[in-house]
């Protein structure tokens, strides 16, 4: 039972398959980089894929989505294109962002610190690892170009109050940088009524794509904020030697991993049929279901939100009487459930929940595909092997519980 869709989603869509294999067997072209039909159906392809993201966000101008590797790649964009556009500028350079935050964020700005950038880390509510939007205005100064926040929290299920924050955001003048790694195709997202200035989300997790895909949303007047980072190549204006500056191809250097974006284009047609709003409703009952089971066990510890309030489908689970690690083999081996056991990429939030010196926790996340019948077996899995720790014997070689 796949319970690590946090990672990555698992089954995707029989129909990414599909677009993939049809991609690479009867079509193989680049984009843009030739008038035969192939390349012309390839870029038809990549435009469809991204008027069909732009629609899933209320985004009219299919032009705001500018692709990249993952969304990681897309955090790289836009912190390192901001820090730009203000080094040019002779600037100083502040950013903002929270414990919460995922390495993805956390160690772009700590190596920008070797640069001369600076940035202020929020703390958050210890138990359920929120952060007050007035702590993020607070932090905010006369030299703070960018606040980063993830929307979804990939260690605990948080999900920050991104309107309030974009809100502070927008009066003081500085862009917001959201990243939904863990929300996009599972919860309606309209950035620009949120008050996002920048979206940045990955193809492979709830937007059900393969590896290897990821998007950049910009919302109005964000080019001028945002200079590439890496120029090269386009496919358009190859008369000149210097870098297209129109959307998308101002952030789109290189070619594209076309095959991937073939399946991304084929899971997003399944979102729109399956439609946002009853994902997000099926998701939030499983939610409330794995929280009902989960809260009551004695000996485990749920790390997070306790309601399905400020919560999407991740779960934080600690044991005293267990590693994480022998938390998430036993899971496996004896009941077939697939988690994460760890740091999870983002020792903030660990250090948060006071878990970062135990080695992290064990991650449970739900999926589109997870059922009513998966998040009952889970329950059971997890109840009868924090059973089993507390009340198994000391093993007398390492005097600690099996």
């Amino acid at each position: 039972m796949y319970l690590d869709n946090a990672a990555t989603s698992f089954p995707k869509p029989g129909a990414v398959t599909e677009a993939m294999t049809h991609f690479a067997t009867r079509i193989g072209a680049s984009p843009g980089r030739g008038a035969y039909d192939a390349s012309v159906e390839a870029a038809a392809m990549l435009h469809d894929t991204r008027a069909s993201l732009a629609r899933l966000l209320g985004e009219p101008d299919p032009h705001r989505i500018a692709f990249t590797l993952n969304c990681t790649d897309a955090l790289h964009l836009a912190i390192h294109g901001v820090v730009a556009r203000w080094r040019r500028a002779g600037e100083p350079i502040h950013m903002v962002t929270t414990a919460m935050d995922h390495n993805s964020v956390l160690r772009p700005l700590n190596d920008l610190r070797h640069d001369g950038v600076t940035h202020t880390r929020v703390d958050v509510d210890p138990a359920t690892g929120l952060v007050h939007p007035d702590a993020i205005a607070s932090a905010i100064t006369s030299h703070t170009r960018l606040v980063c926040v993830v929307h979804g929290s990939n260690v605990s299920g948080t999900v920050q109050d991104i309107p309030a924050i974009g809100d502070r955001c927008q009066a003081a003048g500085v862009p917001l940088l959201v990243d939904a790694a863990q929300t996009v195709g599972h919860h309606p997202i309209d950035p620009a009524a949120m008050g996002i200035s920048v979206l940045a989300m990955p193809g492979h997790k709830g937007l059900l794509g393969p590896l290897g895909t990821g998007a950049l949303w910009l919302g109005e007047g964000m080019t001028g904020h945002i200079t590439p980072v890496r120029t090269g190549g386009t496919g358009s204006r190859s008369e000149d030697d210097v870098h297209p500056t129109d959307l998308p191809d101002r952030y789109e250097a290189g070619s594209h991993n076309t095959i991937g974006l073939a399946g991304l284009g084929a899971s997003l047609q399944w979102l729109h049929d399956q439609g946002l709003e009853r994902i997000e409703a099926h998701e939030a009952t499983l939610t409330a279901r794995m929280l009902e089971g989960l809260l009551p066990i004695d000996g485990l510890q749920v790390h997070g939100p306790h309601t399905t309030d400020h919560r999407c489908g991740v779960f934080a689970l600690t044991c005293a009487a267990l590693t994480p690690a022998a938390f998430a083999t036993a899971l496996e081996a004896d009941h077939g459930v697939l988690g994460r056991a760890g740091v999870h990429c983002a020792p903030g939030a660990h250090a948060t929940f006071g878990t970062l010196a135990g080695g992290g926790a064990t991650r449970l996340s739900l999926g589109q595909s997870t059922t009513v019948d998966d998040v009952d077996h889970a329950i059971a899995a997890v109840r009868a092997v924090v059973h089993h720790a507390m009340h198994a014997p000391m093993t007398a070689s390492t005097g600690a519980h099996t």
